[in-house]
């Protein structure tokens, strides 16, 4: 593959230069006023509206751009991708699991998104993963968290902790699904720890896998009713290249949108924290990978 670096300077330098693996590390960034810019390809993307935002290297983790980069922002449904790398990490996919009415009732109670799952059914965790990430369901992550802490209040420790291993030091959870439990500004993190969660959940390739399909369907079978699961992500069928990641909105934290795209063979990862609505944060996505892959397409097909 193509290095990160060796890339963005063919196209400002107007050389091709090819590398291959990943061992080159992408080009340090330079601090700025509004943020990190790398001296490659000149000021940072145009009319972003995102007052929380951040585009990384997708191999490295390097951040070329970001605004307000290591303020706290709630950061909503975006939260789940820490709930998925905690089950996901924690292995045991198969193990059956079974949906607790309290889970029902929590989405009820905090009038959370759902994936229309029926208290005592039982699925797979695998499954469950799906209608987690997909259709982002509340339901789904205090099922997990019931079975994989277990309990809930041993759960958000281990996302907690896994947050520390990772570095994360502007981040903190207090409940899976991202809901505004107990305070609106509960769950925040700040752009350059999302960046860097991300990149560590697109790791896992059954992490990879999920946020990238569209859909998915599970048959009804003797302990589940059926269900058909979309994804909340509009960039992945607005955006070329595009492979997931995850959306997230409350009222305090508006509409967020962690994305990742491939272009050329480049993989870039970003965020856009607390924008005025879904359209918005997936046109702030589309502004900003455009701003690296627009002059790199222009040299290298992709």
């Amino acid at each position: 593959m193509r290095t990160f670096a060796k890339v963005l300077h063919a196209v400002v330098a107007g050389v091709v230069l090819v590398g291959v693996g990943h061992g080159v590390t992408a080009a340090a960034p330079t601090g700025s006023a509004d943020g990190i810019l790398t001296p490659l390809i000149g000021p940072g993307p145009a009319d972003v509206a995102a007052p929380g935002a951040a585009l990384a290297d997708g191999i490295t983790g390097t951040v070329l751009w970001s605004r307000d980069a290591n303020t706290p922002r709630p950061i909503a449904s975006i939260t789940k991708v820490m709930t998925a790398f905690v089950v996901i990490t924690s292995g045991d996919l198969e193990r059956p699991v079974t949906v607790p009415t309290a889970a029902i009732d929590y989405c009820v109670r905090n009038d959370g998104s759902t994936a229309g799952l029926r208290a005592g059914e039982v699925l797979p965790a695998r499954e469950l993963l799906y209608g987690l990430l997909l259709p982002s369901g509340c339901d789904a992550a205090y099922t997990l968290a019931e079975s994989f802490g277990p309990g809930q209040d041993a759960f958000i420790g281990r996302m907690n902790d896994a947050a520390r291993v990772m570095g994360l030091g502007g981040t903190n959870f207090t409940d899976p699904s991202g809901l505004p439990v107990p305070t609106d500004f509960s769950n925040s993190s700040t752009p350059n720890d999302v960046v860097t969660m991300g990149v560590r959940a697109m790791m896992l390739p059954l992490f990879r896998e999920i946020v990238a399909a569209r859909t998915h369907f599970v048959p009804d079978g003797p302990a589940n009713a059926e269900h058909h699961w979309a994804t909340t992500n509009e960039l992945l069928t607005r955006y070329p290249g595009a492979i997931g990641i995850k959306t997230g909105s409350t009222d305090a934290a508006g509409y967020c949108l962690l994305f990742e795209a491939v272009r050329a063979g480049v993989p870039l990862i970003g965020v856009v924290l607390h924008d005025a609505n879904s359209g918005e944060a997936t046109r702030d996505a589309e502004k900003i990978l455009n701003w690296v892959y627009d002059p790199l397409t222009r040299v290298i097909p992709g």
